[in-house]
């Protein structure tokens, strides 16, 4: 797990995003009142790299598992845990697999895994052209992106944000280096969600699992862009659920911060 642990989310609260810079407002206004942990997620940043030996290695089940881990070695036996999109994957498995560990949970933009593929659908799913590429085996995909790195991660972080104003030149350039140098463990990471990740969302469904933790998701209106019912989707595996939409970008917790930072709040009361 990480090599540097920035100790900006309760007393209990972890916060992830792929690259821990994501959350860099949030963090600094909830450390206010709790002790919040933003930890690079494995594979990514300044945390560890290792190969993807077998399609465990990024599995979310293994990458929740390195959280917990985490969270118990800096003494939390119990906390909240947000995550963004990849981060919020990985929240999801850990509310599944962990909730004796997990008290409130938080997804910002994404679909549990197995919903994810599940809505994308013709025209349409071109949205999600790049988890294609990265669900092809090992090797095209890397040799591809590796090949024009900068532009493949640029085009998401420009086409992606509501406003590409609120990430700094030097938080750009920031995402960019470190995306460039671990493209191999990137790629694992999202063909583990092709892959294995929906074997695990899929036994969970199969046997009635369900997040027993508040959850609160907030997501752009993607429900109403590819046509499903997204508070609906959540809701089969959050019973006690908040649902909330935004008109914020992507990248949230950097464009809207002040609203992931009350709505964070809000589910640590509940």
């Amino acid at each position: 797990m990480p090599e540097q642990v920035p100790q900006l989310v309760h007393r209990r609260t972890l916060a992830e995003g792929a690259l821990h810079p994501s959350w860099r407002h949030v963090a600094a206004d909830l450390a206010a009142e709790h002790t919040v942990i933003c930890p690079d997620l494995r594979g990514y940043g300044a945390s560890d790299k290792p190969a993807a030996a077998t399609e465990d290695t990024y599995s979310k089940r293994t990458m929740a598992a390195d959280v917990v881990a985490l969270a118990r070695a800096l003494g939390h036996e119990r906390f909240a845990l947000a995550g963004h999109d990849r981060g919020a994957l990985v929240a999801v498995r850990a509310g599944l697999d962990h909730p004796d560990a997990v008290t409130h949970l938080a997804s910002l933009d994404v679909l549990p895994t197995l919903d994810m593929w599940d809505v994308l659908h013709g025209a349409s799913a071109s949205v999600a052209f790049h988890l294609y590429l990265m669900a092809q085996p090992p090797g095209l995909p890397e040799q591809m992106i590796a090949a024009s790195a900068d532009a493949f991660f640029g085009y998401f972080l420009d086409a992606w944000a509501g406003d590409p104003a609120v990430m700094p030149a030097e938080v750009r350039a920031e995402y960019l280096r470190a995306s460039r140098e671990a493209v191999d463990s990137i790629v694992a990471d999202y063909r583990a969600s092709a892959g294995i990740d929906v074997a695990h969302d899929r036994a969970d469904r199969d046997a009635g699992r369900r997040l027993a933790m508040p959850v609160t998701v907030i997501q752009q209106d993607w429900g109403a862009a590819l046509g499903y019912d997204a508070a609906a989707v959540w809701r089969a595996w959050a019973p006690d659920l908040e649902h909330r939409t935004t008109t914020a970008g992507h990248f949230m917790a950097e464009e809207a911060p002040g609203e992931i930072a009350e709505a964070l709040r809000a589910l640590l009361k509940r």
